[in-house]
């Protein structure tokens, strides 16, 4: 579909694939995720917690990194523009418990780009 969209050679597309360790995650990328999908994946951590006004805006970072990018590398909550809100990374704002919990749906994120993943 791609190649017949003119957006490139079915070689080029296979390297890129690779490189993005996966179509969908290559697809993902270019196109990011729906600000709704994010904002619902990370609303699982959000629940039953109280945070404060720096944790949310953490969060709301990560919601909007993952609309424009589509998935996200951990190493990204120590860099900018996280560590301009919390320059230690995520450990200035949240407990082990807490950084743990956002990795995993990071990982559900990226996960639910791969081909069979719902």
């Amino acid at each position: 579909m791609l190649t017949d969209a003119g957006v490139g050679e079915a070689a080029d597309l296979e390297r890129a694939a690779e490189q993005a360790k996966g179509l969908g995650l290559f697809v993902r990328g270019l196109v990011g995720l729906d600000r709704d999908a994010a904002t619902d994946a990370l609303s699982q951590f959000i629940a039953g917690r109280t945070l404060t006004a720096n944790q949310l805006d953490f969060i709301n970072l990560i919601i909007t990194y993952l609309t424009e990018h589509g998935v996200m590398d951990v190493a990204r909550l120590y860099e900018s523009p996280f560590t301009d809100l919390a320059p230690e990374g995520p450990e200035g704002l949240f407990s082990g418990a807490d950084i743990d919990a956002l990795v995993e749906l990071l990982d559900q994120v990226r996960a639910t780009a791969s081909p069979g993943v719902a």
